[in-house]
């Protein structure tokens, strides 16, 4: 495959399942994971996005480390996406609509503990590498990117 097969593949799996794991680290150097609604914009080739609230932990966590790890799995465990880069934490009120427009309902419970929708803030990660595994089809295939397309 090439890194373009391969970054479709990984595009095609999260827009399937919708959720996936965010892995930061803290000031001590702990891992911290969540579940996120990630999704890719077309007009943005190469970045991911979710949204957040500043008053959540992780804010503080990549103001001081920025490199990030996401992962994604299929419901039957039979494709595995990584990927990771680099966030930066976006406070554009349009950015944020837009993300959010493109999430809508996935936010049912983030809405419960982020409360004010002022402190809404965007985290774009840059993609830097990414992975796609089909252990049944025998595929795993990694590629390092600092920018990526998804036309080939």
């Amino acid at each position: 495959m090439d890194k373009y097969a391969v970054l479709n593949e990984v595009r095609s799996l999260i827009d399937e399942v919708k959720f996936g794991v965010l892995a930061t680290v803290d000031a001590d150097g702990y891992p911290h994971q969540r579940w996120m609604s990630p999704v890719l914009l077309p007009r943005f080739p190469g970045s991911l996005f979710c949204v957040t609230s500043e008053k959540f932990g992780k804010i503080a966590q990549l103001e001081k480390n920025p490199q990030v790890s996401w992962i994604f799995q299929s419901m039957g465990l039979d494709r595995v996406a990584t990927v990771q880069g680099r966030v930066e934490i976006v406070r554009d009120p349009m950015l944020a609509a837009e993300v959010q427009e493109a999430i809508g309902p996935r936010l049912r419970v983030f809405w419960k503990y982020a409360e004010d929708p002022s402190k809404l803030v965007v985290l774009e990660t840059t993609i830097e590498e990414y992975q796609f595994f089909a252990p049944l089809k025998s595929i795993n295939e990694y590629v390092k990117a600092k920018a990526v397309s998804y036309e080939s």
